[in-house]
């Protein structure tokens, strides 16, 4: 199978790339960037040929094309990518508006091509272990969610709202959102939210917190802050304290490490947990080997756009806003 990559601006290109390379039976036939610095060392460090044009890129011979560009230009290279016929991984957020998200998944649909929206935490093992213990039925029926997703500030692009859509609620929100989704199997239909520059100069929202409430009467919180600092010993954490009829599950996703503790270093903690890149890309690839639909579809993608925009239009008019 053939699979192409456009644009390496988001930082997660380079996990799936090497994800792909480890896929017995799939080739990188090329990665496309209009920078041509970032471009050619990208290419350079996975061997495989540069393309400044993604429009001429699509013309080569590939199944399926994996888009990691910034947020707001992720429409036009997902509507090109279904017009050549390439099926599609498209990185979070999907898009930064709800009507770009719905032509992007309309397009896909004409042209009979997967559009599959890129939330790796499903493939966290403690994540899936905890959907298996949800669907059991041991802690009863959810009552309450209590989530974090706190990282370290990006920077780049990812603080200019221009091609971001916006700051961490609209980075960070999603991932969560996609997982309470799936746990609970229902919609968010109203959020309430706080949010606001705190911990850095630039000025762009990098902390928040939203209380959601789903249309089976559960609610949930969560906490999407850029709050870390560049000391912090991980890029941040995601986190979920769900609370049931019959009992409580605590989940620390990227808890799967071993800490060092070194009179020369320090304390260091040394992660040895899941590759999620890898699984959400083998998802990928099997579904486009199978033509089977994807695990994680469009729609989900543009669900969860819905609530982070809610977020936003909550934070500013400062009253819980209807998804």
């Amino acid at each position: 199978m053939k699979v192409g990559i456009i644009s390496c601006a988001h930082s997660h290109a380079y996990s799936y790339a090497s994800g792909l390379q480890s896929i017995e039976g799939v080739e990188i036939v090329g990665i496309a960037d209009n920078d041509m610095v970032k471009g050619k060392e990208f290419a350079e460090t996975f061997n495989i040929p540069y393309y400044s044009s993604y429009q001429a890129f699509l013309e080569i011979e590939m199944d399926a094309v994996i888009v990691t560009s910034e947020n707001v230009h992720h429409k036009e290279h997902v509507k090109a990518a279904a017009k050549a016929q390439k099926h599609i991984l498209c990185e979070k957020p999907l898009a930064t508006t709800i009507e770009d998200a719905q032509e992007m998944i309309d397009i896909c649909r004409e042209n009979n091509v997967i559009l599959q929206t890129a939330f790796p935490v499903r493939f966290n093992s403690n994540i899936v272990r905890a959907k298996e213990i949800l669907d059991s039925g041991r802690i009863g029926e959810i009552i309450g969610i209590s989530g974090t997703n706190r990282g370290t500030n990006p920077q780049g692009w990812f603080v200019d709202k221009e091609l971001s859509g916006g700051g961490a609620v609209m980075d960070h929100t999603v991932h969560v959102v996609d997982i309470i989704r799936w746990f609970t199997n229902s919609e968010i239909k109203e959020v309430y939210c706080e949010s606001d520059q705190l911990f850095s100069n630039t000025p762009i929202d990098d902390a928040g917190i939203l209380t959601m409430e789903l249309d089976n009467e559960i609610f949930a919180t969560l906490d999407c802050s850029w709050s870390r600092n560049q000391a912090y010993p991980t890029w941040g954490d995601v986190t979920l304290d769900i609370v049931g009829t019959k009992g409580t599950l605590k989940i620390d996703a990227f808890d799967q490490n071993v800490r060092l503790y070194s009179e020369k270093q320090g304390v260091k903690r040394i992660f040895i947990g899941d590759d999620m890149n890898l699984g959400l890309v083998e998802d990928f690839i099997d579904s486009v080997r199978n033509g089977t639909p994807p695990s994680i579809t469009g729609l989900d993608g543009l669900r969860a756009v819905e609530v982070a925009l809610a977020a936003y239009q909550s934070s500013e008019r400062k009253e819980a806003v209807k998804v």
